[in-house]
């Protein structure tokens, strides 16, 4: 045996297990999310899986109305690869949307419901969509945004009966659109589980969003990672305070299902709503921004009915304060911090709770609790590094350094722009662009954003694309926008402004500018007036200004 061993050598030893012992359709088949509703309705086919209002459908009847929208969408022309955008709260299209579409090979391009209307056209024209489903509440803002972009997409209106007010924009509704589909049509599978699956846009630091385009195998694997992270089962009911749109609803659309649990659908985040559904419908699980619980956690008394169960809410973003944390506590949710980027399919990191920190005072569990937390499982790494060196930092819990993310459940890349691509992968790492420490334990602790990115409400707001929009302001000769805390958004933007000689301007005058450029919600909610920091090169000193910020 050890002449065998030694006559044989590295390579060839492993070559034996390859030889003869191929690929092949028997022992292989690409992972894609679309899979986990075939199965549940196979499996559970009378099980409510969608709750809308007084609307309630099974597991057989979601995926028959997701299997007409794919023959529908087929039968219209539509082939591997095209591009299909939704404009739509969380409503049942909106999560037919994101089975349907991929099941058929198209490109899913879920729409951020607050942009302005040249945005969207930007968006529709980049990302090239080929059908635009649109919720019937939005036909003002998507009517504008068709006049200004060069795509024709086929107008469908989502005429759902909860919907305040607007106009249909289209030739059909939605249900006209599934009346054309067959539901016994059959699909194959991804020609490869790279295959690109969904399209979304992230501001980023530049003014025009980049498109981020997710695959089959990241959007099936972090789905996966969030049904063991976040502890769903059969039983779980999960309540829809996160929008769709955001990195596909952190892939909870596909994960909620594979769990074969309840999705109950949510048009608007209202307290009001919110409390009783969790009590009528039993809910278990929700996700939201740190605003979210803000609101919950400081909702009128009237509003905080009574439920018997522990609901564990994730968040994500800043940290919510202590006392939100304890009220929330107080009215019978469980918190769970996660972190990610639109970059990587939504969570990368948990924070995973310690036995030992059920015994400490609120103030230290809130500590502990806040930090960002290790990679999810189905990550292959989170790291700190020194973005220079590419080496990690010492775990101190003081050393900055840039968070870094690599394995399956990051983007492809960005949409028609391989040097942003590029640099964003320098290294073999995709760059996050947030500072932060790593402590003894390994748990990473998110420090401050180096892209000065604005972060309100769980929205990214890029200051430059802000800035961009002051200088257009005639009286304007310099400015500069940083983040400010806000006790509702827990960030918003702040802008420094500085005029020309001789004129003069209120705040009041400025942000009504900024309302005709911009995103309401991108809007400085407060502006200072006078000269800005500089270093002796010339360059706006930010870090000043933000100290200036948190100060008024």
């Amino acid at each position: 045996m050890e002449t065998l061993g030694a006559e044989l050598s590295q390579d060839a030893a492993a070559g034996i297990y390859d030889q003869g012992l191929d690929r092949n359709a028997a022992n292989s088949a690409p992972l894609t999310p679309v899979t986990f509703l075939k199965r549940a309705a196979a499996v559970y086919p009378l099980k409510t899986a969608v709750i809308h209002g007084t609307q309630r459908f099974t597991y057989a009847q979601f995926h028959e109305r997701v299997c007409r929208l794919a023959s529908a969408l087929k039968r219209r022309g539509l082939t591997r690869g095209d591009c299909i955008a939704v404009m739509a709260p969380n409503i049942p299209p909106m999560l037919e949307a994101h089975y349907g579409v991929p099941m058929m090979g198209g490109v899913l391009n879920s729409l951020n419901i607050r942009l302005d209307a040249r945005t969207l056209a930007f968006i529709l024209e980049h990302g090239e969509a080929k059908v635009l489903l649109t919720d019937r509440e939005f036909s003002p803002v998507i009517k504008e945004a068709l006049e200004l972009t060069q795509a024709r997409p086929l107008v469908v209106d989502i005429d759902d009966p909860l919907a305040e007010g607007g106009e249909l924009l289209g030739a059909l509704t939605y249900e006209d659109l599934l009346a054309e589909g067959d539901p016994a049509e059959t699909f194959d599978d991804p020609l490869d589980e790279w295959q690109a699956l969904s399209l979304l846009y992230t501001s980023g630091t530049t003014g025009n969003p980049k498109g981020v385009v997710y695959h089959h195998r990241g959007a099936y694997l972090n789905a996966v990672g969030n049904m063991l992270t976040f502890g769903l089962g059969r039983d779980s009911v999960y309540l829809w305070t996160l929008p769709m749109f955001h990195c596909d609803g952190w892939t909870f659309t596909w994960a909620v299902t594979a769990a074969n649990a309840t999705h109950v659908c949510l048009r608007k985040v209202d307290p009001a709503v919110i409390y009783p559904l969790i009590r009528d419908e039993g809910v278990t699980h929700m996700c939201g921004a740190p605003i979210v619980l803000t609101l919950l956690a400081h909702a009128p008394a009237a509003v905080k009915v009574k439920f018997p169960q522990t609901v564990d809410c994730a968040t994500g973003g800043a940290a919510p304060p202590s006392a939100v944390i304890e009220a929330m506590e107080a009215n019978g949710f469980r918190v769970i911090h996660l972190y990610g980027l639109t970059e990587c399919y939504g969570p990368a990191t948990v924070c995973a709770w310690q036995d030992e920190w059920a015994g400490y005072d609120l103030q230290k569990r809130s500590g502990k609790m806040a930090r960002q937390g290790v990679n999810y499982l189905t990550l292959e790494a989170a790291v700190v590094m020194d973005p220079e060196t590419m080496t990690p930092v010492p775990r101190d819990g003081e050393t900055l350094g840039e968070i870094m993310l690599r394995g399956n459940t990051v983007m492809k890349g960005y949409l028609k722009n391989p040097k942003a691509t590029a640099e964003a992968f320098r290294g073999g790492y995709f760059h996050t662009g947030d500072l932060a420490v790593c402590h003894p334990d390994g748990y990473i602790e998110v420090k401050d954003r180096s892209k000065d990115v604005i972060i309100s409400g769980g929205e990214n707001i890029s200051s430059l694309e802000v800035e961009e929009a002051l200088y257009r302001h005639p009286k304007v000769l310099e400015a500069a926008v940083v983040a400010r805390p806000d006790e509702k958004w827990g960030e918003s933007p702040c802008a420094f402004v500085t005029l020309h000689e001789g004129e003069s301007a209120t705040a009041e005058d400025i942000i009504a500018f900024c309302r005709e450029a911009l995103a309401h919600y991108k809007v400085p909610r407060s502006v200072v007036f006078g000269p800005l920091p500089k270093t002796s090169t010339g360059k706006i000193q930010k870090f000043v200004l933000r100290e200036r910020a948190a100060e008024l």
